[in-house]
């Protein structure tokens, strides 16, 4: 009778822990913050109006920049990138009926890279603070074309063809991406590493709500894709029986998870395994019902993402180590696991 409220339960675990994490990633850094001061700064900062104008600030106006202007933002990217990967990533499992897949592994990450070192290392910002997103949402999008050009052949939609398709485009991409930093600006080189390395130093408010909107958009439309996903799990044919258009399920699946990566992207740089290892830790808790799963690896994501922005501030303090670093660490380390145990 339990089994019904235990993906409730993790759910609301799950959110203490997104709440715990998020005062605890706009405490944490060069300068510590106490936990009264920092949900005091947020209350007036959000709502100076309301629960705000109930407390005496006691707090310096240096620190109220810092938790507004640079911390609060980081934490909402953090969630929104942890969030978008992570749904994302069991979406395309699902369809390619892979386990291994992840918007990386298809290239849509190259092609996100693509577009994004493009603009760092030859364009400029020729259509000002959202010239990054455009592009890599454009290389995203390349690098599904040419996934479908490879899809037009019926055995290279079977789902281990698809994944070799995705390789091989992925490596494609990227020789054009080194190639781009070989022959750009060397002044830019050492942005575009940093920027390929991963991370969330980049939010700013007044680049998070157009991406925000499209990618909670985006997200939920893979939601709302759950039920025919979880045909596609069956196999083509079962789902051709129950009157789904595979291929149509499938490319709309591919396009917007290409989206949702893309525009991550194009705003934290490369940060891989999320896609990969939180779909994986959630299906042991939860199984594979995607109803259940997708909603459940948003929350998990943002929480992930959370407590790996906060390792990667306080490991080198106060040096900040590359979110990307120590999300492939933990991922591989996961999977070595994995290996091992089985």
């Amino acid at each position: 009778m339990s089994k019904p409220f235990r993906p409730g339960l993790i759910g609301g675990v799950l959110l203490l822990i997104i709440l715990a994490l998020s005062l605890a990633g706009v405490m944490i850094g060069v300068s510590q913050i106490q936990p009264d001061q920092a949900l005091g700064i947020l209350l007036h900062g959000f709502s100076p109006d309301g629960l705000g104008r109930f407390i005496e600030p006691d707090w310096r106006n240096s620190q109220a920049v810092i938790i507004n202007e640079l911390r609060a933002p980081r934490v909402i990217l953090a969630m929104l990138a942890g969030a978008g990967l992570a749904v994302a990533g069991a979406a395309l499992q699902a369809a390619t009926r892979n386990p291994l897949t992840d918007p990386f592994l298809l290239g849509v990450s190259s092609g996100a890279s693509l577009g994004a070192v493009l603009v760092i290392s030859h364009v400029g910002l020729v259509i000002g603070a959202y010239t990054m997103p455009v592009f890599s949402f454009a290389g995203g999008l390349l690098s599904f074309l040419l996934l479908l050009i490879l899809m037009k052949r019926p055995e290279n939609q079977r789902p281990d063809r698809l994944v070799l398709a995705g390789v091989a485009i992925s490596f494609l991409l990227m020789a054009g991406t080194n190639g781009l930093i070989f022959l750009g600006d060397q002044r830019a080189a050492q942005s575009v590493v940093f920027w390929m390395l991963g991370g969330l130093g980049r939010a700013r408010w007044d680049l998070l709500p157009i991406p925000t909107l499209i990618i909670v958009l985006g997200v939920m439309l893979l939601i709302w894709q759950a039920r025919n996903l979880n045909a596609l799990m069956m196999g083509q044919e079962s789902a051709a029986a129950l009157g789904i258009s595979v291929n149509r399920v499938r490319i709309t699946v591919l396009l917007l998870a290409t989206l949702v990566t893309s525009l991550i992207v194009s705003l934290t740089g490369t940060i891989g395994f999320v896609g990969l290892v939180v779909p994986h830790i959630m299906r042991t808790f939860i199984g594979g019902d995607n109803r259940i799963l997708l909603p459940v690896c948003a929350l998990a994501g943002a929480a992930f993402m959370l407590g790996m922005d906060i390792v990667a501030r306080m490991l080198l303090a106060p040096q900040e180590l590359p979110i990307g670093i120590i999300t492939g660490a933990v991922g591989g380390s996961y999977f070595c696991y994995l290996l091992a145990r089985r």
